[in-house]
């Protein structure tokens, strides 16, 4: 059994198979820093793996490049944050959410230490499905709105909102607020394929998202398991749900088999399996050794990032770490636990 510290959480952890891997919780803290000892001291011993699973902050493990272990990045977004190619460079395997970001890594790490894992998400049982009676919501967005962090998004909420007096936008559980609607709107600022596609499948709700790529119509069929939109395309946009709405019996249809897609393909248990799987496959051992023995000579976009970090953070403990990982150094002290 492998021992798998890890920093930051993913919801396909309770999913790995017990007889092989003991997960241990580090912590998640995007105002600290994690080193070796202080992971060491969280597991008792000197785990198998060190996971970083993504949580949006600067580098949660400087010097991870010299961790005696295998290490792995779980990244997510990298949408917002064009420097996770770079930082993966420290790790010796990586997963990428967004399928089209994927070369940026493999370049780095080789295409047999980075592979695409999309999002998952757990299907509710059939019988918790909502009825078609018991929507009272025609059209719903749920997510943050703010016209100077996600502008684009707000323009298009406000412009719908003009012409469908139904539109509902809140912020709130996604679990409880999906299944109201008639229509669930997906709206991606930057173009990636969000959590929210998944999240709206997986409760059964007819979903209208934008065509994004990353996979999308590879995980799903437009028109057979959600519905998709020009992004930029207002009018084809305001067509559609011209279209959906008065249209029940097409909305459960298409959201009955999206549900179905992704009970079958598209669980935890199914990224379990496959992140399960990416880690037995490699020589974990062979690729420590040639990480470590490369170490001394950090490639010089990864000496640049710790140089960034160390700077933009002046007067913050973590800015010595980042400028002691600079130097090629494992840093030690500050663990923050």
């Amino acid at each position: 059994m492998l021992t798998m510290a890890c920093v930051g959480s993913t919801n396909f952890l309770g999913c790995l198979p017990k007889d092989a891997f003991a997960v241990v919780p580090v912590g998640q803290n995007a105002l600290k820093c994690r080193n070796w000892e202080d992971i060491r001291a969280v597991c008792g011993r000197s785990p198998d793996i060190v996971a970083y699973f993504d949580y949006s902050a600067p580098p949660p493990l400087p010097g991870v490049e010299h961790f005696p272990c295998l290490t792995v990045f779980g990244c997510v977004d990298s949408h917002i944050h064009h420097w996770y190619p770079t930082y993966a460079q420290a790790f010796d395997l990586c997963t990428v959410s967004l399928r089209d970001h994927l070369p940026a890594f493999q370049e780095n790490l080789s295409p047999d230490r980075a592979i695409w894992l999309p999002p998952a998400a757990e299907a509710v049982a059939a019988e918790a499905l909502p009825r078609e009676e018991d929507k009272d919501i025609d059209l719903l967005f749920v997510g943050k709105v703010d016209a100077e962090l996600t502008p684009g998004r707000a323009a298009l909420l406000r412009q719908l909102a003009a012409l469908f007096p139904g539109l509902v936008v809140t912020r709130g559980s996604w679990r409880e607020l999906f299944p109201r609607a008639r229509l669930v709107l997906n709206i991606a600022e930057h173009g990636d394929l969000n959590f929210r596609v998944f999240e709206a499948l997986s409760v059964g709700s007819c979903l209208l998202t934008p065509e994004v790529g990353h996979g999308l119509t590879e995980l799903f069929t437009p028109g057979e398991h959600l519905f998709t939109y020009p992004p930029t395309d207002l009018d084809g946009l305001a067509a559609m749900i011209r279209e959906l709405l008065p249209d029940p019996a097409r909305r459960q249809r298409v959201a009955r088999q999206g549900l179905e897609a992704l009970r079958a393909r598209h669980s935890p248990a199914a990224r379990a399996e496959r992140f399960a799987g990416f880690i037995a496959a490699q020589p974990a051992q062979a690729l420590v050794r040639r990480r470590l023995v490369a170490t001394p000579e950090l490639p010089a976009s990864l000496r640049l990032l710790y140089l960034h970090w160390a700077e933009a953070l002046p007067g913050d403990p973590r800015a010595g770490l980042y400028l002691e990982a600079a130097k090629g150094r494992l840093p030690a002290g500050l663990g923050g636990l």
